[in-house]
């Protein structure tokens, strides 16, 4: 029987930004690399914000007992964000809720159907999935919150890239029929 895991959440459908799913990076060119991920929560997906509400307190209840001896700290940094407020000049961001995933190893991609996802066009900045999470305590040079760790992510449906760029495919999708020149060489 597998135990109940406060910290843990499975979220409904929200949008990625940000994406580095498929190979790690690191932020700021000095930290280790990471596998991370930007969540985009809709305000109005009451359900998900329910569930990582309580699951961030757990954290805290967590960090009290095993991190920040017996104590809140006062400036205690915490994961969910808003998006209006603090990304106002992203039009992505807004009417959103966010929060930042990572990890050190890779995550699992899977489709609908729960198979792999092994091309790495399927999954990109912009689409829409589902996430596992684990929310957890942490304490490091005098900065104490809750972090987000990235498990694993269900792609749900394709959206807007946010990273600029088109896939060949929708380019060229504009019935040419070719130049005979062209056609000629082929």
């Amino acid at each position: 029987m597998e135990k109940n895991n406060t910290t843990k959440v499975i979220t409904g459908e929200c949008r990625m930004s940000y994406e580095h799913v498929w190979e790690p990076v690191s932020i700021d060119g000095n930290s280790p690399k990471k596998y991370s991920a930007c969540i985009l929560i809709r305000k109005d997906d009451t359900a998900t914000l329910k569930k990582i509400k309580l699951a961030q307190e757990a954290a805290v209840q967590d960090g009290i007992k095993s991190k920040w001896r017996g104590k809140k700290p006062a400036n205690l940094k915490l994961p969910l964000r808003d998006g209006d407020t603090e990304r106002p000049e992203d039009e992505a961001f807004a009417g959103c809720y966010f929060l930042n995933a990572n990890a050190n190893r890779a995550p699992g991609i899977v489709d609908l159907a729960r198979n792999p996802i092994l091309d790495r066009e399927e999954v990109y900045s912009g689409c829409y999935c589902r996430f596992s999470i684990n929310l957890y305590p942490f304490s490091a040079s005098g900065n104490n919150g809750v972090a987000v760790g990235l498990n694993n992510v269900q792609k749900v449906r394709d959206g807007e890239r946010l990273a600029g760029g088109s896939r060949a495919e929708d380019d060229f999708n504009d019935g040419y029929a070719g130049d005979s020149d062209l056609d000629d060489i082929l």
